[in-house]
């Protein structure tokens, strides 16, 4: 869930009072809507009587049949557009800011090389095709060849290319793609010579990379069961398998590598070594930012060879990201008793004779762990020394924490390179193996690393980097000096003599400071008269950090102030950032949205009427939140994708992954927290909520479109005219991911013009 967020107090004491007396708490039903000029008249939706008993507390359901496929919600969705496009045809500044946008997003866009096998690919769009196109190169000159253009795979840019990895002499590439927005993948395999697809084709297949084998006779992959009829875009996601495809057999001839029976939401993940003998699985645990790992070595007679797996770190006490090994040393970023991050690593060669060997077996539980991450610091796995030292296990720390946060690292030349977040921007390191010198590379101020790519042993490596202002570049990186010299940048962007950035720091209601980035005009005036556009995500350890989209640009040309907060519940200061807003604490992710609002206002950026909230997926569920908890402070509200239904999530799809986050209503305690913000249950017949447009698509089986379809007809019932509540479903659309460019611009313009009617914000007079 990418997956990119003042408690009322007494709305919520009524709340707990009205389910004491035992009256069903639902979402408002539908009511007389009175004739006006102008008055939007409201597709209605009928009211089922269905309650439900959530530990004593009788909850209604009333828009229930909202989550169903049937011919009452077609028919209901095909009205809701038909008011949205009625509503937005009226908005004069539309097609001005469809034809800026359509400009603003015609640029070339490349993303960094990866090389393998002497062979360099990477995805390009030369401007407004619907989907980048994957080439390759034999030298890394920026000259390449087409291997695979989804664009010819659907006329209608809805077929994309979801993830793609060249086996080890660049011979082959295996790649999926994605349909109509779906996160289930189709895998095949083309040869990059001839371009030609091998017969090979895998089905049912989601959140799954593609790792080859060193010799290049097939790949890992994960895999779940087929759903049955009908419950394709809907139906729960367990037991996660992971399989090793064999390239010339069929999919049902793939041989099961690993599974457990007895915990249907573990998954498991491969990754292989850069020499090919480590194969290494992380175990997962839902969306929870913690993980085992268990490690196969596939040299014939070496420590843990003839099909034994080692079980390196066992439970889900925290995150360990396998980053390479060295010789029978293995290399893992993590978190444990380090919040923010350090590098360890692993000596496999003395657990040869260990009884921590297990033999895998079909439906066996996960081997015994090398040491177990207790609560006890006498049990854990490692140390907390600041310094390299030998710890327990035979584990050693090499890079100590640091007062910035860690997010990820990468093998290159004689050691790694480290991706760290400073107040949410990027800042490189270099650290060498050999020396343990750790050097700083040049990184400019308010920037993202997005990407590093690299290989053990080799001195080239590429990097691609944004800002607010400026879009992806790649650069590539002198290991020996720190210095950073252009491959790619497109001449494209903000002009900084015109724009600025600036960071400001926002109190909570709790006093926590958080950072809200401003993007705006130079010369931009305090006078409380700004339209903002406050965006953010808030959760399952995302860190939101600068980045470009022509989107934001053409919202700041046309006047509009851009802020950016970074709140709790995400992963930009490390694990304790993320746990404060996660579970039980989730409120204070609310919090922090509003304060960061509430700073807009005092400091005249903005006043209520002009600040417009807008946040995707679980950023979806914090508009959605603070919209119901205080809607007198913002002018607009736009949540995309978003998890409405806090009590139902966890019935749908890859919903019970995001338990570990959010809790659980099956849980009497956890029911409660989530009763007190799930959007959907705390709308309120006669307030009067923002003008408000909620965007999904009809194939999005993350987050399924019944959230959002029940929440607008629950604000519609709450919120009759004068207020605005529309919603716009795209159509052949899912959570986002791969949405061809003509979709995003169309909805953009959507967006923006939205904001340009009910915030009154005009289009310059230089795009008529």
């Amino acid at each position: 869930m990418n997956i990119h967020f003042v408690r009322i107090f007494s709305i919520l004491i009524a709340a707990v009072l009205q389910c004491a007396c035992g009256s069903p708490q639902a979402a408002p039903t539908p009511q007389a809507q009175p004739e006006a000029p102008g008055a939007l008249a409201y597709p209605l939706a009928h009211a089922v009587t269905q309650v439900d008993d959530y530990h004593g507390e009788k909850i209604a359901d009333p828009y229930r049949w909202l989550e169903t496929d049937g011919p009452d919600t077609r028919a209901w969705i095909e009205a809701q557009n038909g008011l949205t496009r009625s509503f937005l045809s009226d908005a004069k500044a539309m097609p001005a800011i469809r034809k800026r946008l359509e400009q603003v997003w015609n640029y070339p866009k490349v993303s960094t090389p990866y090389e393998q096998g002497q062979r360099y690919f990477w995805r390009f769009n030369e401007g407004l095709k619907n989907q980048a196109v994957l080439c390759w190169s034999a030298k890394p000159d920026g000259q390449c060849s087409v291997l695979l253009d989804p664009n010819a795979l659907a006329s209608d840019g809805t077929i994309a290319l979801a993830t793609w990895a060249p086996s080890k002499d660049g011979q082959l590439l295996a790649y999926a793609t994605a349909a109509s927005g779906s996160d289930w993948n189709e895998v095949r395999v083309r040869k990059v010579d001839s371009g030609a697809d091998l017969p090979d084709h895998l089905r049912w297949v989601k959140f799954s990379g593609l790792t080859w084998d060193r010799k290049g006779t097939g790949f890992w992959y994960g895999r779940y069961d087929a759903p049955k009829p009908g419950e394709a875009l809907t139906g729960s996601n367990k037991f996660n398998k992971l399989y090793f495809h064999k390239l010339g057999q069929t999919q049902d001839q793939d041989e099961l590598v690993w599974q457990d029976k007895d915990h249907g939401d573990w998954g498991f993940a491969a990754e292989l070594s850069e020499d090919g003998r480590f194969l290494v699985v992380g175990i997962s645990n839902g969306a929870a930012s913690q993980n085992g790992v268990m490690v196969k070595d596939l040299a014939d007679g070496e420590p843990v060879a003839n099909g034994s797996w080692l079980s390196v770190v066992s439970g889900f006490g925290a995150r360990f990201d396998f980053l390479g090994s060295d010789g029978a040393t293995l290399y893992f970023r993590t978190d444990f008793l380090a919040a923010k991050g350090r590098i360890v690593q692993v000596r496999l060669a003395r657990f040869a004779t260990s009884s921590r060997l297990v033999k895998p077996t079909k439906g066996k539980k996960l081997p015994t762990a090398t040491a177990s991450l207790g609560a006890d610091p006498k049990e854990v796995l490692l140390a907390s020394e600041a310094t390299a030292a030998a710890l327990p296990g035979d584990w050693t720390q090499v890079v100590a924490e640091d007062d910035a946060t860690l997010l990820a690292a990468t093998q290159a030349g004689d050691g790694l390179i480290l991706s760290y977040l400073r107040n949410a921007y990027s800042e490189l390191r270099t650290w060498n193996s050999k020396t343990g010198a750790i050097v700083k590379v040049a990184t400019p101020q308010f920037a993202t690393v997005n990407a590093v790519s690299a290989h053990q042993g080799s001195q080239e490596v590429f990097i691609s980097s944004a800002d607010f202002l400026s879009p992806p570049q790649v650069s590539t990186l002198d290991l020996k000096t720190g210095a950073l010299a252009k491959w790619f940048a497109a001449q494209h962007g903000l002009d900084p003599a015109k724009y600025k950035v600036e960071q400001i720091k926002a109190p909570s209601r709790d006093g926590t400071i958080v950072p809200v980035f401003l993007v705006h005009r130079q010369e931009l005036v305090r006078d409380g008269t700004n339209p903002v556009f406050l965006y953010a995500y808030g959760g399952f350890n995302s860190s939101v950090t600068p980045n470009y989209s022509p989107a934001w640009q053409t919202w700041i040309e046309m006047g509009g102030v851009l802020a950016v907060a970074v709140l709790r519940g995400g992963g930009e200061f490390g694990e304790q950032w993320h746990k404060a807003g996660m579970r039980g604490n989730k409120q204070n992710v609310f919090d922090d949205f509003i304060g960061s609002a509430q700073w807009l206002v005092t400091n005249r950026v903005a006043q209520p009427g002009k600040i417009a909230i807008a946040g995707g997926s679980n950023g979806g569920l914090l508009v959605g939140a603070c919209m119901t908890q205080r809607p007198d402070l913002f002018g607009a509200a736009l949540p995309a994708v978003g998890v409405m239904d806090m009590l139902r999530f966890h019935k749908f799809t890859i919903g019970w992954a995001w338990v570990p986050e959010y809790g659980s209503a099956d849980n009497a305690d956890e029911f409660r927290w989530l009763r007190k913000f799930s959007p959907l249950h705390n709308l309120r017949s006669g307030v009067r909520y923002p003008p408000t447009m909620v965007t999904t698509g009809d194939h999005d089986d993350r987050v399924v479109p019944g959230h959002s379809f029940k929440f607008t007809a629950a604000l519609q019932a709450a919120n009759p005219w004068p207020g605005v509540s529309l919603i716009r479903i795209e159509t052949k659309a899912g959570h986002g991911a791969g949405k061809p460019t003509g979709k995003m611009i169309e909805e953009w313009a959507d967006r923006l013009g939205f904001l340009s009617k009910v915030l009154n914000v005009p289009a310059p007079a230089a795009w008529k």
